[in-house]
């Protein structure tokens, strides 16, 4: 998980780039068909895709549909949010995990992880909001936030229900029959865009962003997530997200690109305690 926040960061820098350049639908379609013939491949490779894995398919249509809407609607929403206040909404999704945990499988919250998620939420605000209080008594809330929001309570769905839907199957062949599903969803609703875009005229930076989140935050980080939501409490694998604003300000630097304020670190650092709080809890 500390890998995949770290690669995680990386397609909010990227994707802001990218995102005023191409429609959400065509990329995020493209995204999951490069992403699907990737995994298959290593699936193929490794522990073969046994016929049992295709039993229940629609449990792959929902994981495959959560996902897809993540991902259309974070990069909608970086076309006017900038890259940190975008990665501080999705630390949000701890507790937003937590929630659906509960729900879902009944995992209950321990005292240490209670407190710790509600510290990881504060430092979340205070990013989100620019550490200034009058935002965040007149609730001034970017749009673009708005929008990334609803794609975080899709993906904080997400951790909980591949515990609940897996039947044995390995991470990576899991992962495979998911992005199979998600690419058909997204390209059944995004067909307009993809026929009407002008690949070939695209910038350079669309296809970089494809690449990396295509090899690094979408092949490699859904097995990671995979992995880690089989032996993990939903909202402790989403705790990691803590550690994503952090990254995505390292990121930004390495780009060229300026540092946020010095106050709104203190947000940051809210978040790598409530991170530390729950690597704590698990010992």
């Amino acid at each position: 998980m500390l890998t995949f926040s770290a690669l995680v960061a990386g397609s909010f820098s990227l994707g802001s780039m990218a995102a005023p350049l191409i429609d959400p639908l065509a990329l995020s379609a493209l995204r999951f068909l490069l992403a699907g013939a990737l995994v298959g491949a290593v699936a193929f490779a490794t522990k073969g895709i046994p016929r049992s894995t295709w039993a229940a398919p629609w449990r792959y249509i929902v994981l495959g549909g959560l996902l897809a809407t993540y991902f259309v609607l974070m990069f909608e929403g970086l076309k006017t949010a900038e890259p940190v206040s975008t990665s501080a909404v999705f630390t949000l999704t701890p507790a937003l995990a937590a929630g659906f945990g509960w729900l879902t499988l009944r995992q209950r919250l321990t005292p240490r992880m209670a407190p710790a998620l509600a510290i990881g939420a504060i430092g979340a605000l205070w990013v989100i909001f620019r550490a200034d209080l009058q935002r965040l008594l007149g609730f001034q809330i970017g749009r673009g936030e708005v929008i990334f929001f609803f794609g975080c309570i899709a993906h904080a769905l997400y951790a909980p229900l591949v515990r609940k839907f897996n039947r044995g199957e390995p991470a990576v062949v899991f992962t495979f029959g998911m992005l199979i599903a998600g690419w058909a969803i997204l390209t059944l609703a995004g067909l307009p865009a993809i026929l009407s875009t002008d690949w070939p005229a695209l910038p350079g930076i669309v296809w970089i962003t494809l690449l990396y989140i295509a090899i690094f935050a979408s092949a490699a980080t859904f097995v990671l997530l995979q992995f880690a939501s089989l032996h993990l409490p939903a909202a402790k694998v989403m705790a990691y997200t803590y550690l994503v604003p952090s990254w995505v300000i390292l990121w930004e630097i390495a780009l060229g690109r300026s540092a946020p304020p010095a106050l709104i670190l203190g947000g940051v650092a809210l978040s790598i305690l409530a991170l530390l709080m729950l690597l704590k809890d698990e010992g």
